[in-house]
């Protein structure tokens, strides 16, 4: 029984490793790429689904966006989304990355505390990317230090709240 809970132990301590089998030779030469580039921001490779994915730290993700953008080693020119996801402990941005010469997509991923959810913003690397911080502002309380126009873009002003977060309260709902 002992050895049972040992063996269990040590499954939780060593996690599975990624199968980067499922990466086409173009989206192992991203992530690879990637990783030389963003050497000086302590980048983890991950995968996402069929995604080559780069892990960084919050403080340094406009500096990693704007070498994604401008480096030909990348040119990862196009902002197709940014993304928050709420777990509790922390938020999650995800930003999804695309090169149109190399039709290539890569994940770039950024955790923030759940109580000062606070990083900067990329609106100055993609235009785009202002609309989708708002987004995440109004709906987690994530705060994009540097974007133009912090204002709500889906919640009127002086919502309560953030609905996006596990924690808010819905109320029970029915139809008549």
């Amino acid at each position: 029984m002992a050895a049972n809970r040992h063996a269990a132990h040590d499954a939780e301590a060593e996690p599975e490793q990624p199968d980067y089998s499922v990466l086409t030779e173009t989206g192992l030469r991203t992530l690879e790429a990637a990783e030389e580039l963003f050497s000086d921001f302590s980048p983890e490779r991950g995968l996402l689904s069929d995604l080559p994915q780069i892990t960084v730290e919050a403080a340094g993700i406009e500096q990693v966006c704007r070498l994604a953008k401008t480096d030909s080693s990348l040119d990862l020119k196009m902002l197709h989304c940014l993304s928050c996801v709420d777990y509790e402990e922390h938020f999650e941005l995800v930003y999804f990355l695309h090169s149109l010469e190399r039709e290539q997509t890569l994940a770039i991923k950024t955790s923030v505390p759940y109580e000062n959810p606070v990083l900067p913003s990329v609106s100055g690397v993609w235009a785009a990317a202002e609309w989708y911080e708002r987004e995440a502002s109004d709906l987690f309380g994530v705060t994009f230090e540097g974007n133009p126009d912090p204002s709500p873009l889906l919640l009127y002003e002086g919502f309560g709240g953030h609905p996006g977060r596990k924690s808010y309260p819905f109320y029970e709902y029915r139809e008549f």
